[in-house]
């Protein structure tokens, strides 16, 4: 029957290739990041950290701009974000995410015997590396089809990001990895086992212009440009006044819930 239908299974390997390739990009460029900052003035640090937040900025809001071709019924795309945003903060902040990244970087920190802002890194390398429409389509599309030209892609960015970062805020960048592969292997393997159910979505093209998709990589552009705006904070030295990124997290599940319960309201 999956011969019938084009689809075959695949080795785990291949459903992780993507993965693993976007592992060794954050590890070099953090190598690279850790061999070059340290020659760096603290200036010139903090100036490269501002620019990758504009081009971070850019980014998210390219992003956000999916949620105008979608509506819930009635319901505009940016107001379900809206609504997913607030409902996903409050989930986070119940569950205390932004708190449990922070410990899980200092159980890392200490356990490797990281210092300086080691924490900081890994909570911001985290989240700008998984949050974002790269990582859903990625994951499936490498793990439905073993075609991992998306991570490829995003690899890509995401060397030249944790190169910057890891300028500013140490190794700690380099250990994202972790989440990395948890989040993103986790995801390609999660498709390769329900492929058999999931052909229909199997083409990229198709994938990036679902409207599930769509709420999804709004909601993340916006959760990316708050990620944005820490790292400006973090290039002017406030870090005090960051927005609490992490326990928006959840909003990337609500979206697409709050697209279904609209579309069936309205």
């Amino acid at each position: 029957m999956h011969a019938a239908l084009g689809w075959s299974p695949m080795s785990l390997l291949s459903q992780v290739s993507g993965t693993l390739i976007n592992v060794a990009a954050v590890l070099l460029g953090t190598l690279l990041g850790l061999t070059l900052g340290g020659r760096l003035p603290e200036r010139t640090q903090r100036t490269l950290l501002q620019t990758l937040s504009l081009v971070t900025l850019f980014i998210g809001l390219d992003m956000a701009g999916s949620l105008n071709r979608v509506t819930g019924g009635v319901v505009p795309g940016v107001i379900l974000a809206l609504i997913s945003l607030a409902l996903g903060a409050v989930i986070g902040e119940a569950l205390g995410i932004e708190e449990g990244l922070t410990r899980l970087g200092e159980r890392l920190r200490r356990r490797f015997q990281g210092g300086g802002r080691f924490t900081e890194g890994f909570v911001a390398a985290s989240l700008l590396f998984c949050v974002g429409p790269m990582t859903v389509v990625g994951g499936l599309q490498n793990g439905l089809t073993g075609d991992s030209g998306t991570y490829v892609l995003k690899s890509t960015l995401d060397g030249i990001a944790s190169l910057a970062l890891a300028g500013a805020y140490g190794i700690g960048v380099g250990f994202s990895v972790i989440t990395v592969l948890v989040l993103q292997g986790g995801l390609s393997l999660a498709a390769g086992a329900f492929a058999a159910g999931l052909l229909g979505g199997a083409d990229p093209g198709v994938l990036k212009t679902n409207a599930y998709v769509l709420m999804i990589t709004g909601a993340g552009g916006l959760i990316i440009s708050g990620i944005s705006w820490n790292l400006m904070l973090a290039g002017l030295g406030w870090e005090d006044r960051r927005v609490r990124v992490g326990s928006m997290l959840p909003a990337l599940v609500v979206a697409p819930l709050a697209l279904w319960v609209a579309g069936r309201l309205g």
